[in-house]
């Protein structure tokens, strides 16, 4: 059975289109031009990071991050940027005596906000930099199932990317869900990897808690 529910956070739980047109104003670059740029680079299979070295090489992202924060322009995120299904599933999940938690490739700061966001929502909330583990890294998968207090194939990892997210939760030996919305999904979906590799596969969250009942013969 599926016990606990781990859910990644960009492009999961959260729309990434405003964070990244904050990074095309910074750079100095068209925002469609950025976006253009940005899915290119996902359907070569590079690196997302590599979209900034199109622009500026030698960008370092992190020293970039320190400078737009001490501009008064840090990248951040709140309610009115998560998904509209994010909230009805996860109260409905809850409903069903699931386990929640959230965790993903995030700075600390994102990790505060994603305290404020949902603490009062989840069991869980952890990121890559409390970790000093990132995905696809296996060791930030074995982060993730220390914490859960199930057994592992008893997790269900819920992402929008099979790189980062579905293929190493598996290894790890978690369920999987992947999500198809955000640049990732969309030009993974049709994959044979998308189509084989999780154990579930919805167009929204919403459908979510159902699919999860079937798999665990409760369906209503």
């Amino acid at each position: 059975m599926i016990r606990a529910a781990v859910f990644d956070v960009g492009e999961c739980l959260v729309d990434e289109t405003r964070e990244y047109g904050t990074w095309a104003d910074w750079l100095g670059v068209p925002r469609h031009t950025f976006h253009a740029m940005f899915g290119a680079v996902i359907a070569q299979g590079r690196d997302y990071r590599e979209v900034f070295q199109e622009f500026q090489p030698g960008f370092d992202l992190y020293e970039e991050r320190d400078k737009r924060a001490a501009e008064g322009q840090p990248e951040t995120f709140g309610e009115e940027d998560l998904y509209a299904d994010v909230r009805p599933a996860l109260t409905e999940l809850r409903a069903d005596g699931l386990w929640l938690g959230i965790a993903g490739n995030q700075t600390v700061r994102a990790g505060r906000i994603l305290r404020d966001l949902f603490s009062d929502d989840v069991d869980l909330i952890g990121t890559s930099d409390d970790w000093g583990a990132s995905k696809p890294d296996l060791e930030f998968f074995k982060k993730v199932a220390s914490a859960v207090p199930f057994d592992v194939d008893q997790i269900l990892y819920v992402g929008d990317r099979c790189d980062n997210d579905i293929r190493p939760a598996r290894q790890a030996g978690m369920r999987t869900a992947l999500v198809r919305r955000g640049p990732w999904a969309t030009i993974q979906w049709n994959t044979d990897e998308a189509r084989q590799l999780p154990t579930l596969r919805v167009e929204s969250l919403a459908e979510l808690p159902e699919m999860i009942r079937q798999f665990n013969g409760l369906a209503r």
